[in-house]
């Protein structure tokens, strides 16, 4: 029997060494990607409690002259001042636990500017989706039935 003398190629040795790495890499992309379901499961919630709290009121608005275009752009307006306020308190967050976690970084600083704007932009677009039906729905609310909603 001839005995193997260790040799193993490069790529196999790196592969091994990266696989922890890797397998870290797919969990913390899940986890994000949960999060961003979550805040947009959030935020659809609460713009739709937002709206099913005020249906008299839109109700109202929309029996004494306002347009279907109105209602929605006011929903759509407050829902994204929620979420850009939101958004700006999670930036000086991450800013500053940013620091505390730059030893667990590898290849970006803890201040990125690319992957601030990426992330704020992604959860703009997720905010914009999360506002628009709720908003669809209160624009299409028929001013009678509105009236008699307790």
């Amino acid at each position: 029997m001839r005995r193997s003398s260790g040799v193993t190629p490069l790529e196999q040795q790196l592969g091994t060494y990266l696989t922890q790495r890797r397998f870290q890499t797919s969990l913390l992309a899940g986890f994000s990607l949960v999060a961003l379901l979550m805040a947009a499961i959030g935020l659809y919630g609460l713009i739709q409690y937002s709206i099913a709290t005020r249906t008299r009121e839109i109700g109202l608005r929309m029996a004494i002259g306002a347009q279907r275009g109105h209602i929605f752009r006011t929903v759509v307006g407050e829902g994204l001042v929620l979420s850009l306020i939101g958004l700006a308190l999670g930036l000086v967050g991450a800013w500053w636990l940013g620091w505390a976690l730059s030893s667990l970084l590898f290849g970006v600083s803890a201040t990125d500017p690319t992957t601030l704007v990426t992330v704020s932009l992604l959860l703009t677009v997720v905010a914009i989706a999360a506002c628009y039906f709720p908003a669809r729905r209160a624009s299409r609310v028929d001013p009678m039935v509105a009236l008699r909603h307790e």
